[in-house]
């Protein structure tokens, strides 16, 4: 099977198709609009925002982000990895996400990992050479390949806001687990990455809600 990725023109036609299957989402839609492509450039910079949007806000992610563009001089492997603990700290990155960031460097520096390899590699195999990295779990893995290489049938079950929204949208009493948000999501193969965009989109443009 070959790999599909998304484009405002193929989003637009997944987001219709996904209208006629499933009544929720084409509720949404008709509330809010279609929902924005969301994409992100493939690439270091991205791996590094994900990873400093690991269980902060993204508002702070953001300003972690631009500080450490700015303390490295340019948002490049080779000028990352030689940014120290301090000037890391200093930044507003965390000792911990400093390591991962340093580390995620250092693998493409050293020729040890290629993200542009990853173009070319199915979901499965993509998301496995991602987990290999220090600090990219399984909800990191899966946001890159949603956002950055823009895959059309990608799932990041972990994404708390996601499910949230899930809940919301099919009106369940309690938050789903894991069995039943497969289940919940199956019929919407092999466009889950656009439902996931529906989704983000209802829980973004529903009030109390802040833009992400």
């Amino acid at each position: 099977m070959g790999i599909t990725t998304l484009s405002a023109e193929t989003l637009a036609v997944a987001v219709a198709e996904l209208g006629t299957r499933d009544s929720d989402l084409a509720a949404v839609v008709e509330r809010f609009g279609p929902p924005p492509l969301w994409g992100r450039d493939s690439g270091f910079g991205t791996l590094v925002q994900i990873i400093l949007e690991q269980q902060v806000s993204l508002a702070s992610a953001r300003a972690a982000y631009e500080r450490l563009t700015s303390t490295a001089g340019a948002m490049t492997p080779e000028r990352v990895v030689t940014v120290d603990d301090a000037a890391m700290r200093g930044a507003g990155v965390s000792r911990q996400k400093a390591s991962y960031i340093r580390s995620l460097a250092r693998a493409i520096v050293e020729g040890e990992f290629d993200p542009e390899a990853l173009d070319a590699l199915d979901d499965d195999a993509a998301r496995a050479e991602l987990i290999k990295l220090k600090g990219i779990g399984a909800w990191s893995a899966d946001i890159y390949l949603l956002m950055a290489l823009r895959r059309a049938d990608v799932w990041p079950s972990g994404d708390l806001a996601l499910v949230g929204a899930l809940r919301e949208v099919k009106r369940l009493r309690a938050l789903p687990d894991a069995a039943r948000i497969e289940r919940l999501t199956r019929p919407w193969r092999p466009w889950r990455a656009v439902a996931a965009r529906v989704l983000w989109h209802h829980y973004l443009s529903t009030p109390r809600r802040r833009a992400r």
